[in-house]
């Protein structure tokens, strides 16, 4: 197999499993990003066709898998502020706004507004009862 189409089999096959819902781990200590950092090595190893354990990701032009999360999450963002899609983020995204005149109000920072969940305080009868309320409001709007 020559090297391109080793590249593109890696992207296709185990590279986008790299990806799959990771923005759930951003944040995460680097312990928990570890498995899969590994497998990008092992890939990247694959690839290359190398045997040692040198940092080789970095030879394919990938991000290690910490800095991987980020820019599929910062990229999301992007598509959602300038596209609206999709529309479930792009309603939850907002502008902070700052007071005129400072040094920074020449930068667009992001605000996400907060909201309580005091779900883990209930019983489980009480979140089923509350999230059952919540999805027939949803399913069923008043008109």
């Amino acid at each position: 197999m020559d090297h391109s189409t080793a590249v593109s089999v890696a992207l296709a096959l185990v590279s986008s499993r790299l990806d799959y819902v990771n923005s759930i781990l951003f944040g995460s200590p680097l312990k928990h990003i570890a498995r899969l950092q590994c497998a990008q090595h092992t890939l990247a190893r694959v690839v290359l066709q190398q045997h040692s354990r040198a940092r080789s990701p970095s030879l394919m032009h990938w991000l290690p898998i910490q800095w991987r999360i980020r820019f599929k999450l910062a990229t999301l963002i992007s598509k959602a502020l300038h596209t609206g899609r999709p529309p479930y983020l792009a309603d939850l995204i907002q502008f902070h706004t700052t007071p005129k005149f400072t040094r920074s109000s020449s930068t667009q920072l992001l605000f996400f507004p907060r909201h309580n969940l005091s779900f883990g305080s209930q019983s489980v009868s009480t979140f089923r009862r509350h999230l059952k309320t919540h999805y027939f409001q949803l399913a069923y709007p008043a008109t």
